[in-house]
């Protein structure tokens, strides 16, 4: 079962398997230079496995893409350096970034999961939205 929900905190979560990612993208003003088209975000996501199976996360994957459509896949081992293993009602926690050459975008991703039992399964981390201070106001 799956469910998607944009929180009013600016949280995005998804529940795969009983895995739920919830990310918060917040902007970082001190660290980007929009005179020169650098703009960067940080990003805070919380894994909680609500599952009965112990699980491993091994890879994750995110396509970002930016705000003319250009678009950028990351894929690697892991999460800062780790594979987090997740007993049933624990979470992990950690906060990573990403730089852009437009004042918005948005990322999507998942990651690949390793279950007690020895099945691979992937999880999806909900698209959430990349937006700043300094992007154009459109009126309609």
């Amino acid at each position: 079962m799956e469910r998607e929900s944009g929180g009013e905190s600016g949280a995005y979560a998804r529940t795969t398997r009983s895995i739920t990612v919830t990310v918060e993208p917040f902007y970082l003003d001190d660290q980007s230079v929009p005179e020169e088209n650098h703009f960067v975000w940080a990003y805070h996501v919380r894994i909680e496995n609500h599952g009965e199976q112990t699980v491993q996360l091994l890879t994750r994957f995110w396509r970002i893409t930016d705000s003319l459509g250009n678009v950028q896949e990351v894929r690697g081992d892991g999460v800062v350096g780790e594979q987090p293993i997740l007993n049933p009602g624990e979470s992990f926690e950690y906060t990573s970034g990403t730089p852009l050459p437009t004042p918005s975008g948005i990322m999507v991703g998942a990651y690949q999961m390793l279950a007690q039992s020895g099945e691979r399964f992937e999880i999806d981390v909900p698209a959430f939205s990349l937006d700043s201070p300094h992007q154009a106001v459109q009126i309609h």
